[in-house]
């Protein structure tokens, strides 16, 4: 019956003419738009230069800080060639006074022996900046890992008489030669027109999940004949589940295969050595989209169109969160409600995108592939409960 359904599932979704055009030929048609409009909007140039400005107090003087001021000193050097700030070292209230007058994007402060950016506006600028900053947070705290290994290491041995100072001075060089280090890779690697089609990728991703509602829909009694007759056999219902998912990832993957051999050798998009990354997340955020797509499917007791004006409800809303119709609203949420984006499929696909730009390391990629795997199992186990929990007075 497994083997039934999927070839079912399979025949029904390309025989859907309306489905084949929203997954095949709609993002074809939104990357061609794309290609005309921001083809000649760069010309491998490298992103502007941010002007900002760092309290110099006795806060930030402290040596615990050193990899703060060591950091950004590299990333405003004139001789860097990746430089991306022009850095001043003033008093707070001259801070203040240059982010009013907006000579200055934000500014940064240490605050309870934290790292913390104060803006007066949103955008992509005060972005770079507050994910740079996060970066040396997360620096910080592997070098007080290693701190504290070390210390634990010297006590365990039987040495009480402990060398702080050169302790440190150690940790630093084992962070250094383990490339904790933030480097900007940003400059040269960033591109503004990737961005968008980083969003066609992942909104082609999501918009999967109406080819799982699809083939879901076709299996409840309340939806059709088939299903009534579906509902009636001895199947488990976590057969259906599978099947049904594992034809419309079928055809999904094949839509997506088909948008990158179009970007790639059509219109001339450059992924880059990070091209296998990318995939390997389109192929897990296609996953979480066709998933959400079953569990809206199973758990909403409604005919197609309502289920589908949903599903697209939730999935705008989603990419709205996640900063693709504008990157300062994914700002905007992680600074005030950073549970939302937790939680968001859309998301989590691209934060995965964003940092194979912003970080020259992968713990924050492969945090977002775990994270919509997890999303995807519990949208499985949902619509999986969900189903068996259904009744119906007649069929």
């Amino acid at each position: 019956m497994f083997i039934h359904n999927f070839k079912y599932s399979i025949k029904t979704l390309f025989g859907n003419k309306m489905l084949i055009f929203w997954t095949f030929a709609f993002p074809i048609i939104l990357g061609t738009f794309f290609n005309l409009a921001f083809s000649n909007i760069e010309n491998s140039e490298k992103i502007e230069i941010i002007n900002i400005a760092i309290v110099e107090d006795e806060n930030f003087q402290l040596e615990k800080n050193k990899n703060i001021k060591e950091t950004f000193k590299t990333l405003s050097d004139e001789e860097n060639e990746d430089k991306l700030f022009n850095t001043q070292y003033v008093s707070e209230e001259k801070a203040k006074e240059l982010l009013e007058k907006d000579e200055i994007s934000g500014y940064l402060k240490i605050e309870d022996n934290k790292p913390k950016v104060i803006i007066k506006t949103n955008g992509i600028n005060q972005t770079i900046l507050k994910y740079v900053t996060e970066e040396i947070i997360q620096t910080s705290r592997v070098i007080e890992d290693l701190g504290q290994k070390a210390i634990a290491q010297e006590i365990s041995s039987g040495n009480m008489q402990i060398d702080y100072e050169k302790i440190y001075k150690k940790v630093l060089e084992i962070a250094q030669q383990e490339d904790v280090k933030l480097n900007n890779i940003s400059n040269s690697n960033l591109s503004y027109t990737m961005i968008e089609y980083y969003t066609l990728i992942s909104m082609t991703c999501l918009y999967g999940g109406i080819l799982g509602m699809t083939v879901i829909n076709n299996n409840l009694a309340n939806m059709g004949e088939i299903g009534k007759r579906t509902s009636i056999t001895p199947i488990s219902k976590g057969k259906i589940i599978m099947s049904s998912l594992l034809a419309s990832y079928i055809t999904q993957l094949v839509g997506l295969a088909i948008l990158f051999i179009y970007t790639i050798f059509v219109i001339k998009v450059d992924y880059g050595t990070n091209l296998p990354l990318v995939i390997l997340l389109s192929l897990v955020g296609s996953l979480a989209g066709l998933t959400l797509g079953i569990a809206v499917a199973t758990l909403i007791k409604s005919n197609e169109n309502a289920k589908t004006g949903i599903l697209i409800a939730i999935t705008m809303l989603g990419c709205f969160l996640s900063g693709m119709m504008g990157i300062t609203m994914k700002y905007i949420v992680d600074k005030n409600i950073p549970i939302i984006n937790k939680i968001n499929p859309a998301s989590m696909i691209t934060d995965g995108f964003y940092s194979l730009y912003y970080y020259d390391t992968f713990d924050r990629y492969y945090l977002n592939i775990i994270s919509l795997l997890i999303f995807s199992a519990i949208m499985i186990l949902i619509s999986i409960r969900g189903l068996r929990r259904q009744k119906y007075d007649s069929i």
